[in-house]
């Protein structure tokens, strides 16, 4: 039985990692998280809670289970509070990051690390892994020194890149566009949203599904798990309001520079998933797809 264990638990992508792995009768679960477990059904895992800035606790809890895979889903993900405070952001994206990569090589884990496409500068868009970064924010900065820590020293070690994740869970903390859209349109609200940014949305099952693949794999290197699909995030509202039947004359197309937002964000990224296609057999729900599942997730928690 292979022990898998997995850091920022609580986190959306973390939530559908413990959702996939939890009833795998040959992976034995470890969630850890820095606050409580939010997970609804806490049976076929174990939790516990695990500040990844703590080189100690890092250290107690990872010789104690011992795992052949940690896949790191924590992190400081939120743009704009990075800029604001970039002793956080290096705290945890890119000291805690070293706290796990010394106690991987000493007991001997496989790393897969959660990376994303604010590492790239945005010009170009549709980025393969072999296209250099240039991070506009210091979110991205923060990331990419992480992703090179990883990349430098772990022994085997894998970069999980990904774009825009959107889904549902339960007990959800944080929004993602698909949640922001819908609530807002259904509380009659009118929502201004950019049409020069484009992503390719990544389905949240999809990116847990493809870290399985890497540790499956025993895959090295780095990987792009995103979304097929190549839309602005105009465009991604527009097909929320249609898949859930609201009104698209509340959306409302604005450029970038007019949301004035702290950190600054790439245009246009979006990723080449072609080598996770090829080496990993990855196969990800388009974002109409995805909208329709997340429709019917959303019908059972009702």
């Amino acid at each position: 039985m292979k022990t898998i264990l997995i850091t920022g638990s609580n986190g959306l992508t973390g939530q559908k990692l413990i959702q996939l792995l939890k009833n795998q009768p040959e992976i034995n679960l470890v969630a850890t998280s820095k606050s409580p477990d939010r997970f609804p059904d806490n049976t076929g895992y174990i939790f516990e809670t695990l500040d990844i800035t703590n080189f100690s606790e890092c250290d107690y809890i990872i010789s104690k289970y011992k795992p052949e895979v940690l896949i790191n889903a924590s992190g400081a993900t939120n743009a704009d509070e990075c800029e604001a405070d970039h002793v956080m952001a290096m705290e945890i994206n890119l000291n805690g990051v070293k706290n796990l990569v010394k106690c991987c090589n000493k007991y001997q884990a496989q790393l897969i690390h959660l990376s994303t496409d604010f590492v790239f500068d945005g010009v170009k868009g549709m980025y393969s892994e072999s296209d250099t970064p240039n991070p506009v924010s210091f979110y991205g900065y923060s990331k990419l020194a992480g992703e090179e820590y990883v990349l430098e020293n772990a022994v085997s070690k894998a970069v999980v890149r990904t774009v825009l994740v959107y889904g549902l869970n339960k007990n959800m903390v944080r929004s993602n566009i698909v949640l922001w859209v819908k609530n807002n349109l259904e509380q009659g609200n009118a929502i201004k949203v950019v049409d020069d940014q484009f992503r390719t949305p990544t389905y949240a099952e999809d990116l847990a599904l493809g870290c399985l693949l890497v540790a499956e794999n025993n895959a090295q290197g780095i990987f792009h798990i995103s979304g097929p699909q190549y839309l602005s995030i105009y465009e991604m509202a527009l097909k929320v309001a249609e898949v859930f039947n609201l009104d698209k004359a509340l959306i409302s197309p604005v450029s970038s520079i007019s949301l004035n937002e702290k950190a600054k964000r790439p245009p246009r990224t979006g990723f080449d998933i072609t080598k996770a296609r090829i080496e990993l057999g990855y196969n990800p729900v388009s974002f109409d797809e995805g909208l329709k599942l997340f429709k019917e997730q959303l019908g059972k928690f009702v």
